[in-house]
């Protein structure tokens, strides 16, 4: 038998785990832009950065889960979720759910990435506890029914017809079969036609009960607000509905491990009748937590990040062989991509790789010269911060720094590092990332001899 000062004893030290805990992870003056965590019992991670000067708030809560945490067999599982959350819960309609934000003036939204999905809504900082309601209710009561299962089957087949429509956008996806082959990487975000036509209610809510726990889960909140207002509405949110069951649960590890990308020199070209072609050569990345990464944004931005940029100097201003042309990264986990887009006359496409190859060449073999990179560091700073003026942005900048990183970096600290970016950082990652055999991806109408010349490309 347990004495009864034993079992206070116990309850005490159940109790004191249960606490939640809270840190400053960014001390900001004044108070405005700091950054605060806590996480729960039960493994939820609620952070906030504080903006008194404004009047508006952006509320979201991001799943640790994407695109390529599904099987073949789920293929878009994650996306359709998305659209399902939106549907309706035990307590509220789809229409009840767009209806209170919208009386408020406010915006909800979500996206699906291939390693996160977000939900979220920006209100006047009077409505934010009604965004958090609506919300919480919708990532933790969804009903997931099989008539909206069925009706949402519609929309989401409309939406993948709507993206191939649009060669520019789903030249990417290609790119990234190219790249990664048929993993989950390499596999369009929305799934393909046949994958979500064969996805039932049965495999969405397995789905969601297996990734929508609240140690899967971060809540992210920035604008004026309240650090411990916004925690204590959350709380009570996730507990109406039952969702902090195990005070002992903690939040799961940001993603890690290492894919190796599919061999260089691959061509995959879809024949499309278009009036441009388009195109994308590239070759493996950096992981977003690689140390090069910054001054790798240094590269991109001088390649091909702006007006003045090489590429665009070349293809564009020179000889006007294209509209839109540019450069750009994509970090994950474990791996990443490097690539250089550019929507040109059929035509056309061999001058433009031509191109863009010498110009990745020469970087590669010669570098960058000092003047190019001081220029593309002080453009890096001023995207980066003009990019973080709105209380939507800097929602996403810690929600997502939470989930992928498990840490935080003010705004002053990414600033420096760019600044830090050396010459000889820029040129030695050029050499390592540049130097690579690319590969290619082309969509447009060409010709049969037109289309056996692109492995010149990547030869």
């Amino acid at each position: 038998m347990t004495s009864r000062g034993s079992k206070a004893t116990a309850r005490t030290s159940s109790e004191a785990r249960a606490v939640a805990r809270t840190q400053t992870l960014i001390k900001g003056e004044n108070g405005i832009g700091t950054v605060r965590r806590t996480t729960l019992p039960g493994g939820l991670r609620i952070v906030t950065e504080t903006l008194p000067s404004v009047r508006s708030a952006t509320f979201g809560i991001w799943a640790h889960v994407g695109s390529r945490d599904e099987t073949p067999a789920l293929g878009g599982a994650t996306h359709y979720l998305e659209h399902l959350l939106f549907k309706g819960t035990a307590t509220r309609s789809a229409l009840d759910i767009s209806a209170a934000v919208d009386a408020v003036g406010g915006e909800m939204n979500a996206f699906t990435a291939k390693e996160y999905t977000c939900y979220y809504a920006r209100v006047l900082d009077t409505d934010l506890p009604l965004a958090i309601d609506v919300v919480c209710d919708m990532l933790t009561g969804s009903v997931i029914r099989e008539e909206d299962v069925d009706v949402e089957r519609g929309a989401i087949l409309e939406e993948i017809a709507m993206t191939e429509d649009d060669p520019g956008d789903c030249v990417h996806d290609l790119f990234a079969h190219t790249m990664f082959g048929d993993n989950p990487l390499g596999r369009p975000v929305l799934g393909t036609v046949d994958t979500v036509n064969a996805l039932t209610a049965d495999r969405i809510r397995r789905f969601y009960k297996k990734h929508y726990d609240p140690t899967h889960l971060v809540v992210a909140c920035a604008g004026n607000v309240d650090h411990n207002k916004v925690v204590r509405q959350v709380r009570a949110a996730f507990e109406k509905a039952g969702a902090l069951k195990d005070p002992e649960a903690q939040p799961i590890a940001p993603r890690g491990g290492r894919r190796a990308l599919r061999t260089a020199g691959r061509v995959e070209l879809l024949g499309r009748k278009t009036e441009q072609a388009h195109i994308v050569l590239g070759m493996p990345g950096l992981a977003r937590t690689d140390e090069r990464r910054w001054a790798l944004g240094v590269l991109n931005t001088a390649l091909g990040g702006g007006m003045s940029s090489r590429l665009f100097q070349e293809v564009r201003e020179k000889r006007g062989l294209a509209y839109s042309v540019y450069s750009y990264t994509s970090g994950f986990a474990d791996c990443g991509l490097f690539g250089v887009y550019a929507g040109c006359r059929p035509s056309q496409v061999h001058d433009v790789l031509k191109i863009c190859r010498d110009e990745l060449d020469q970087v590669a073999a010669h570098g960058l010269p000092d003047d190019e990179i001081e220029r593309a560091i002080g453009q890096l700073k001023g995207s980066t911060v003009l990019g973080l003026e709105d209380t939507g942005a800097l929602m996403n900048r810690i929600g997502k720094s939470e989930l992928c990183w498990g840490e935080q970096m003010s705004v002053d600290d990414m600033l420096s590092r760019i600044a830090s970016v050396t010459p000889d950082d820029v040129r030695s990652v050029a050499r390592d990332i540049l130097g690579r055999r690319p590969s290619l991806s082309v969509i447009g109408p060409l010709k049969d001899k037109q289309a056996a010349r692109l492995h010149e490309a990547v030869a």
